[in-house]
């Protein structure tokens, strides 16, 4: 598990995503959690059970 202290949210968390980056690649828009959720740039998650996370950011604008 995490060995961080405090350890990271785990997985299945609601707020797993304030885990710790362990390996960031933004060149490929991802980035690897240290409770092995992996984000997407697009805001997409991939949980470590395999489920999909659809990406959850705003898609549009209300510009007036």
């Amino acid at each position: 598990m995490c060995p961080h202290q405090p350890p990271c949210p785990p997985p299945d968390s609601p707020d797993h995503d304030r885990a710790r980056s362990v390996a960031y690649h933004p060149e490929q828009g991802w980035s690897l959690l240290c409770n092995g959720v992996v984000v997407f740039d697009d805001t997409g998650e991939l949980l470590p059970d395999g489920a999909v996370v659809k990406p959850h950011r705003p898609t549009s604008s209300t510009a007036a």
